[in-house]
C-alpha cells in the first residue's frame, strides 16, 4: 500500500468537509437574508417587508437544507443521491422563492394588506437589492451542494464509516476478533481499555 492509498480517503474527507462548508453556507445566506428588509418605503412609520414575509418558502427551505446536510453525511449510495436531488431541489425552490419575492405586484400587495390600518394606500417603495443578491447567492451554493452529493457523494465516507468492520477481514478473522473480545470480557477485563 502507497502513499495514494492514504492520499485518497484524505482527500475525499477534505472534499467532504469543503462541500459541507459551501452547503451550510448556501442555506445560512438563505436564512440571512429572508430576515432582512428587502424593500425600503418612503412614509415614515409603514411597515416594510422582510424576504421572509414576501416569499414564506425561504426559511423553510434553508432549514431543510441544512437538515440535508446531516442527511448527506449519514447515508451513502443511492440514499445520499436522493437526499443530493432533494437539496438540489431545497436550492432550486428557494431560487424560485426569491425571483418570486421580486414581482412588483408581491410588494405592492404586501405593503397596501400590511400597512391598510395606518390609511396608507399607493405607497411609494425601493428595493434593497443587498438581500435578494444574498439569497440569491445561497440559493445558488445549495443547488451546487445537492449536484455535487449527487455526483460525488458516492465517493465521501459516512459518518459511521470508522465504526464498521474493515473491509479486508474475511469473516473467519472477524470471528476471530470477536472471540478475543467475548474472551478478554470472560477473563474480567475490559476490551476497550486501551492501555
Amino acid at each position: 500500500m502507497g502513499s495514494t492509498d492514504t492520499a485518497r480517503p484524505a482527500a475525499a474527507r477534505g472534499e467532504l468537509w469543503g462541500w459541507v462548508a459551501l452547503t451550510v453556507l448556501g442555506c445560512a445566506l438563505v436564512l440571512l437574508a429572508a430576515g432582512r428588509a428587502w424593500v425600503r418605503v418612503a412614509q415614515a412609520g409603514a411597515q416594510a417587508p422582510t424576504g421572509g414575509e414576501l416569499s414564506p418558502v425561504l426559511t423553510p427551505l434553508a432549514l431543510a437544507g441544512l437538515a440535508g446536510v446531516v442527511a448527506v453525511l449519514a447515508t451513502k449510495g443511492a440514499g445520499r443521491r436522493v437526499v443530493g436531488v432533494l437539496l438540489a431541489l431545497c436550492g432550486a425552490g428557494a431560487a424560485a422563492g426569491t425571483w418570486a419575492a421580486l414581482d412588483a405586484a408581491t410588494v405592492t400587495g404586501w405593503l397596501a394588506e400590511r400597512n391598510a390600518l395606518h390609511g396608507a394606500a399607493g405607497l411609494s417603495w425601493e428595493l434593497i437589492s443587498l438581500w435578494p443578491a444574498v439569497a440569491g447567492v445561497g440559493a445558488a451554493l445549495v443547488i451546487a451542494g445537492g449536484a455535487v452529493a449527487i455526483v460525488r457523494g458516492g465517493t465521501w465516507a459516512g459518518m459511521s464509516a470508522r465504526y464498521e468492520r474493515g473491509e479486508g477481514k474475511s469473516a473467519a478473522e472477524r470471528a476471530d476478533g470477536d472471540k478475543a473480545l467475548w474472551d478478554a470480557l470472560d477473563r474480567g477485563e475490559d476490551p476497550t481499555d486501551s492501555r
